[in-house]
């Protein structure tokens, strides 16, 4: 798993790309506070099993994230910091801009 930030000059938004190898999985997803945990962004599947997608966030800020691989959640393990989540009892990856 990768993250990769790129920040714009123009604006204060930064372009978040991550990257998941998940071969045999059919279904990546990301959710978090940047899209208010919505599962339905989905990550687009590769020719090698990878999965990739790039989210503009706003810049100067830090959002806790998890990656839903075939109906499983899962953390990044390039994240920024860990977070415990009590509503979920585990910890969240979080991203920080």
């Amino acid at each position: 798993m990768a993250l990769t930030k790129k920040y714009l000059k123009t604006k204060p938004i930064c372009k978040v790309t991550f990257t998941v190898p998940a071969k045999e999985a059919t279904n990546v997803v990301v959710a978090g506070d940047f899209n208010e945990w919505d599962t339905t962004t989905s990550l687009k599947k590769l020719k090698n099993g990878t999965f990739k997608g790039t989210i503009d966030v706003p810049a100067d800020a830090s959002y806790e994230f998890r990656y839903v691989v075939d109906g499983q959640w899962t953390n990044e393990a390039e994240a920024d910091r860990y977070q415990w989540n009590d509503y979920a009892g585990t910890e969240n990856a979080v991203l920080e801009v």
